[in-house]
Order: C-alpha cells, then sequence, then structure tokens
C-alpha cells in the first residue's frame, strides 16, 4: 500500500506547495489548480517518489528500473513535448486573435503554460525525493 499511498501523497503536497506560492503570489485561480506547469512540479514529485519508494524497498530491481525510466520520460515530456504544445498554443491564440472578431468568437483560447522548465522539474523531483523520506 506503501506504493500508491507515498506518491500520491508527495504529488499531493508538492501541488499544496505550489498553491500556496501562487496565494502568496496573488496570482491564484482554480484553472492553475488543477492545469499544468508551474513550480513545482507535482508530476515530477509523484514519479520520482515512487522510483524511490520502489528503491527504498527493493533495491536495485526490474521495478526500481521500470519505475525510474518511466520517472525519465514523464519529466522529459514535461519538458519537450509539453513546450511543444505550449508553443503551439501562443501561435494559434495569436491567429485566433487577427482573426475579424465575427470569426473569433468561434475558437477557443487555447492553453499555453502547460510545459515546465528545468528548475521546476528539478525542484519537483527533489521534494519527491526527500517527501518519500520523510513519510517512509
Amino acid at each position: 500500500m506503501r506504493y500508491i499511498i507515498i506518491p500520491l501523497a508527495a504529488a499531493l503536497i508538492v501541488q499544496l506547495i505550489k498553491l500556496t506560492t501562487d496565494l502568496a503570489k496573488k496570482r491564484f485561480s482554480w484553472q492553475r489548480a488543477v492545469g499544468y506547469g508551474g513550480m513545482p512540479s507535482s508530476h515530477s514529485a509523484l514519479v520520482t517518489s515512487l522510483a524511490t519508494i520502489v528503491y527504498l524497498l527493493e533495491g536495485f530491481s526490474v521495478a526500481f528500473a521500470i519505475s525510474a525510466i518511466l520517472a525519465v520520460i514523464i519529466m522529459r515530456d514535461a519538458i519537450g513535448l509539453r513546450g511543444l504544445l505550449s508553443s503551439h498554443g501562443r501561435i494559434l491564440n495569436k491567429l485566433i486573435k487577427d482573426l475579424p472578431d465575427e470569426e473569433e468568437y468561434k475558437y477557443p483560447v487555447m492553453e499555453e503554460t502547460v510545459a515546465h522548465t528545468i528548475s521546476q522539474i528539478a525542484v519537483g523531483a527533489i521534494l519527491g525525493v526527500i517527501i518519500t523520506f520523510l513519510l517512509f
């Protein structure tokens, strides 16, 4: 059961840190609360916590290798693939804004902040490991 609870708790704690930071900076919104991006990355905390707990319970094992590789893939995609999605959102929003007013309203505003920066990923990953050690 610890395999599930500790990583989910790490992600929740990091998400609460992100929300608290947003509240302190007076830029809180429910969309950001459940959306992507921001400092720190709760996705990174989740997957590094999972890899850490698997290592603590099983050492270097097949399960640890799978969880570590999964963590790398997820963190890489949070920067690369979601970075492309952010760029596409900005470009599409600009193109939609350039449409005549009677056409512009037909298209939804695209999300422009779905990616993470390297520092957001790193802080989330470090917090995931630390929280796992504290809760283990």
